[in-house]
């Protein structure tokens, strides 16, 4: 049976197709594991998926849909718990899969850092332990505060839980900083678990997973006591804000650790050379099954703590550290129906409804079948036998059917030509050769519900307007309540409730009690509606679901056009074919021609101006976006880089320049602020010196960079 097409041999409209697949199917994840402790992958599975998102964005960087997977991490915190925000934002890992993924993880560090091939670089290797990621706070020595993970900037604060764990210290020794935050992985041992489920079992209770969803539930439990009576450990791994840090290696930080009482993983090691990297990752390997604890891969890391801070981070991770998975498993399973979910853009999905399935202690339900052409490349029929693998490029991914027990009277699926969900045609889009897109879409627009509704949960999605008591269940029950049925109705809906109560409300079965009084979950509601009428601009255009817009590039939009009425405007005037206008944000970094058709497309809608214009007038009041620095020489101001560096590379220039609050671009214009003119500038050297810009040396430049 046919693969999954190669990323590098996919086509545009493949691409976008299944970037869309991509983004549905690991949100869906994320909800399963972050909220509800219940995965229906394995991490493992997981990190494969992304992987092929993000391969995929790598080949076509305009395409990064707005609800992109590689800016996520993990997902916002339980309304149940306090919330608690990160000084330091807690990032997830990038993944290694193969040797080769490890050998360009040791050359591309050496190429930002610019080190020659003989320069010695040291990496620190550690098992993953495959738990729930904790944050510890400590003041003057005193445990003060322990939160979740949460989305990677606020998580959940669970104190009081996390003080019953043994491994945890609520006090440090004499003369550690005044602010310690140390981070790590709360699991639980093979043994605690098996002896856990015999008590669930006895007492008639649910028995649970595997050993992290028994983790993370004992955890997350809003009744300390019953976190105690579970038998929880603590790896400590990493920092987060420190007054000062003790060391300046990442092994001498792990020896403080243990020093101040922490368990460090026992198996944590130093290397110099990818080769070691390796094989302390094969030794780990072949001990998996004996450690007592379950771990999915290893973690490496650079050891020298300045060239972390040289390297930064991208999106959603650290540059400087990696995680280098083990390989998955495959099962059979019986395919009991084939389900066609309508996403947001209109898009037919096939879903595979498979008989549940263990692989590896994490049980697997549904699978995307991605499109109708997948489904016939393969022959998958409803009523087979199929192979369910659990790596790889697409997870989980339906292999292939066991042809040896297909019934003989099986039938051939028939991809519908009807959407479910409003009845209108779904067509498969041609382009100008004629070949047509993989995916199917309804042609239904704003009149499909599906559409209308998606687009809605989108809008007050955790990364967008983030409103606290209103989740797709809400949204589920306000549109099918007629309550709700654009954005703008969100803002409106108290004066509306207000001024002319409805008979029925689905809302919280009812919206008052007894006494006729409104139910305290409705007045949190619109408070919560009513505090986020001031939202950051940033996830406001996030929220507006513009094709190509995701939560980096909404942050990039907002700090170019500073104001959502500026936005549409210029915008609209660019497609009326204002060229300047054009150019100028054709000039962002990382803005191409593919984003930019999309927001034309989007503001020279009349319909979607209008509802942006609707959510002003009903009071939403977007508010710009600081620099990430205020304090700097070039805060604030656009530059450009050309020419070859020699003392930091490109990346690192553009990194820290962003960092310092600058808008980097990859083009001169007379808005251009700086050229940075490395050994053999050209062309950009003479336009720039031809408007008058400021041009800087290098030299000029790392004295700047180094401030």
């Amino acid at each position: 049976m046919s693969a999954p097409t190669p990323v590098e041999t996919l086509t545009e409209p493949e691409a976008r197709a299944e970037l869309q697949r991509l983004a549905k199917q690991m949100a869906a994840h994320d909800a399963a594991y972050y909220q509800e402790d219940a995965p229906l992958i394995s991490d493992a599975d997981y990190d494969s998926l992304r992987r092929r998102n993000e391969a995929i964005e790598r080949r076509f960087p305009t395409l990064k849909r707005a609800d992109s997977p590689s800016d996520k991490v993990g997902l916002a915190p339980n309304s149940a718990f306090g919330k608690v925000e990160h000084s330091v934002a807690m990032l997830s890992l990038g993944n290694a899969f193969t040797p080769d993924d490890v050998t360009e993880f040791d050359a591309r560090i050496r190429r930002f850092l610019n080190l020659e091939p003989d320069v010695e670089l040291a990496f620190t290797s550690e098992p993953k332990i495959d738990g729930l990621s904790a944050s510890l706070r400590y003041e003057n020595g005193v445990l003060v505060r322990g939160a979740t993970r949460g989305d990677g900037r606020v998580g959940e604060d669970i104190t009081a839980n996390l003080k019953t764990l043994p491994d945890i210290p609520h006090r440090l020794p004499d003369g550690v900083p005044e602010v310690v935050e140390v981070r790590g992985e709360v699991y639980m041992s093979g043994a605690n678990f098996a002896a856990l489920n015999e008590r669930q079992v006895a007492a008639k209770a649910k028995p649970f997973a595997n050993p992290r969803n028994a983790a993370a539930g004992s955890l997350r439990q809003l009744d300390a006591k019953i976190t105690a009576a579970r038998p929880l450990s603590f790896f400590a791994y990493t920092w987060g804000q420190m007054s000062y840090l003790p060391a300046d290696t990442q092994r001498g930080m792990m020896a403080c650790f243990e020093a101040w009482g922490f368990q460090v993983n026992p198996a944590f090691i130093g290397v110099t050379h990818p080769d070691g990297l390796l094989a302390h990752w094969a030794d780990i390997e072949a001990q998996r099954a004996s450690l007592g604890y379950d771990i999915d891969g290893m973690v490496y890391k650079v050891d020298r703590l300045d060239y972390q801070a040289r390297l930064g981070f991208v999106s959603r991770a650290p540059r400087w550290a990696i995680a280098h998975k083990f390989p998955a498993e495959q099962a059979t399973t019986k395919l009991n129906n084939i389900e066609i979910q309508v996403g947001r853009t209109g898009a037919l999905t096939p879903v595979a409804k498979l008989e549940p399935v263990t692989v590896g202690g994490v049980v697997v339900s549904n699978a995307t079948l991605h499109n109708g052409d997948e489904i016939a490349r393969k022959d998958i029929r409803i009523g087979d036998t199929v192979v369910v693998q659990r790596a790889g490029d697409v997870i989980p991914q339906v292999v292939k059917p066991v042809l040896d027990v297909r019934r003989a009277d099986s039938e051939v699926f028939v991809f519908p030509s009807l959407c479910p969900e409003c009845g209108s045609a779904a067509v498969r889009d041609v382009d100008e050769d004629g070949k047509a897109d993989v995916v199917t879409r309804c042609t239904g627009g704003l009149t499909c519900p599906a559409q209308a509704r998606e687009r809605l949960k989108h809008f007050v999605s955790r990364a967008a307007l983030d409103i606290d008591g209103l989740g797709q269940k809400q949204i589920d029950e306000f549109w099918q309540g007629d309550m709700v049925q654009a954005p703008q109705d969100i803002f409106t809906l108290q004066a509306r409730f207000e001024n002319n109560p409805p008979d029925k409300w689905l809302y919280a079965n009812g919206p008052k009690d007894k006494l006729g009084k409104l139910k305290d979950s409705v007045r949190k509601l619109f408070r919560a509606i009513e505090a986020r009428k001031t939202v950051d601009l940033d996830r406001l255009i996030f929220g507006l679901g513009i094709r190509h817009v995701g939560e980096t590039t909404a942050r990039g939009l907002a700090r170019h056009f500073g104001s959502l009425e500026k936005m549409m405007q210029e915008v609209r005037q660019i497609g009326q074919g204002d060229t300047l206008l054009r150019a100028d944000l054709e000039a962002v970094d990382g803005f191409g021609e593919t984003l930019l058709e999309s927001l034309v497309a989007f503001f020279q809608e009349d319909k979607n101006c209008e509802s942006v214009q609707a959510l002003l007038d009903a009071g939403v009041k977007p508010t710009p976006l600081e620099a990430v620095a205020q304090d700097t020489p070039i805060a604030g101001k656009t530059i450009v880089f050309t020419g070859t560096l020699v003392q930091m590379t490109r990346a690192e220039a553009k990194a820290r320049a962003e960092t310092m609050g600058a808008k980097v671009v990859g083009s001169i214009s007379a808005k251009t602020d700086f050229l940075v003119a490395g050994a053999e500038a050209g062309s950009k050297l003479t336009k720039a010196q031809g408007l008058g810009v400021t041009i800087l040396s290098e030299e000029d430049w790392v004295a700047i960079a180094t401030l």
